[in-house]
């Protein structure tokens, strides 16, 4: 690393890189004060630095210089708390989410500021950031940086949420160690009312077209080796549909923890399944469809440990037992193969259908059906609001005609207090 020292061996000019941009170090008040000149010529550097170390030692000698924690530490510190605290109760990927967005995208753009000049302001100072394409180096290719501009691509709304959500976390840590005495306002502010959209599901006519599409791949797949891929496949989709369940809900079911029983309001035989997911220990009560689906793939033979999934030798398949799992092996790749092929990866907005999919299929054909949104709330394990955003406001048939076309009988009023008079008149 190339090194010079100017003002008395005050300031320290370097750089990390051949040909990159000078940097300038200096050590003021117990501290190592750092900034870059963005210049790529020592001379034009060196004016740079002399300025930014005069103007550090001004606001030093009129009491302007602030100290204190960087955002570099309170970060550091934050994935530190965060993960050991919620170790058991969020998933390892769901921690290290919040390390990426704070690798990726906070540090490059707050880097050693301090905690306590992170205000409202520079929120939406890095929302503008994150939502501009990013403006080409100096110096470099006119036609590779207009190749850069067209493959770059604003992040979604969800997903800058997302950081600002980790931003918030962080400046909440950097509060309880003292840092800083409150956490600024981080909300949009000109964020407007987002327009009610629809979670991809299956009407009851595309759900039809794919259960006689997977019952047909069930019965004649493409390879001999997959045909009991596709036919745990086509149990999959209706044991979804007539459940409710999450798909990681599903991952984890076990035949211990499902129990065909007589339904007393129906009459009719349903599943009880002690669910065990995203929301910990629940219970859930099937429809009367999901227990044919399930008897199947109670008797149906599977491969044993460590033998092959494809093999089609009846030497290596045996009954499941009561603490296997009902769904093994993924099938994501012949799942999505079928939409394709019956054009129902897509609904008519856009948005890609996937497993969570039946989920909320289940969800809209109980309201469809009248069923009481608190008990379907209930047995998905979810809450009536969410219940109320993504699905009930979409669905015609939760509009009560009969109280909303009410019509004030006028005329019949009218009609009779002029017979009364014309009877007092007589």
């Amino acid at each position: 690393m190339e090194i010079h020292r100017i003002l008395g061996d005050k300031v320290r000019l370097y750089r990390r890189a051949e040909g990159g941009p000078w940097h300038c170090s200096t050590f003021l008040q117990s501290k190592e004060w750092r900034k870059s000149t963005k210049e790529r010529s020592l001379s034009r550097a060196k004016d740079v630095a002399e300025d930014w170390y005069f103007q550090l030692t001004a606001k030093a000698r009129y009491g302007e210089l602030k100290t204190g924690k960087s955002f570099k530490e309170a970060a550091r510190t934050f994935e530190k708390e965060y993960e050991a605290i919620t170790r058991g109760r969020r998933s390892p990927k769901w921690v290290q989410g919040h390390k990426d967005r704070i690798r990726l995208h906070l540090l490059p753009f707050f880097g050693d500021r301090l905690i306590a000049d992170i205000t409202s302001g520079a929120a939406q100072e890095y929302r503008v950031h994150r939502m501009s394409p990013p403006e080409p180096e100096k110096g470099a290719d006119k036609d590779a940086g207009e190749a850069e501009a067209k493959s770059w691509k604003a992040p979604a709304r969800n997903t800058l949420h997302n950081e600002i959500v980790t931003l918030s976390m962080v400046l909440k840590t950097a509060q309880r160690h003292g840092w800083i005495e409150q956490v600024p306002d981080l909300s949009d502010p000109y964020r407007r009312q987002s327009k009610i959209e629809r979670r991809p599901w299956f009407t009851p006519n595309e759900y039809k077209q794919l259960y006689e599409a997977t019952r047909r791949n069930a019965a004649h797949p493409k390879n001999k080796r997959f045909k009991w891929h596709a036919e745990q496949l086509h149990d999959f989709v209706l044991f979804m549909a007539n459940t409710g369940l999450r798909p990681d809900e599903v991952k984890w079911l076990e035949f211990r923890d499902v129990e065909i029983v007589d339904d007393e309001y129906s009459g009719e035989w349903i599943l009880e399944i002690e669910v065990r997911g995203k929301r910990g220990v629940g219970y859930c009560k099937s429809m009367p469809g999901a227990v044919r689906p399930y008897e199947r793939l109670r008797d149906r033979a599977r491969p044993k440990d460590g033998a092959a999934s494809e093999s089609v030798d009846d030497a290596f398949m045996a009954k499941p037992q009561p603490t296997d799992r009902l769904f093994p092996n993924e099938f994501k790749k012949m799942f999505n193969g079928i939409l394709a092929d019956n054009n129902l990866k897509f609904d008519r907005n856009g948005k890609a259908r996937t497993a969570y999919s039946l989920r909320h299929s289940y969800i809209c054909f109980r309201l469809l059906e009248g069923a009481d949104i608190y008990q379907v709330a209930k047995n998905c394990r979810t809450s009536v609001e969410m219940i109320e955003k993504h699905y009930a406001a979409h669905l015609k048939d939760m509009i009560d005609t009969s109280l909303v076309n009410v019509r004030r009988e006028r005329q019949r009023k009218i009609a009779e207090s002029a017979k009364d008079g014309d009877t007092a008149g007589t």
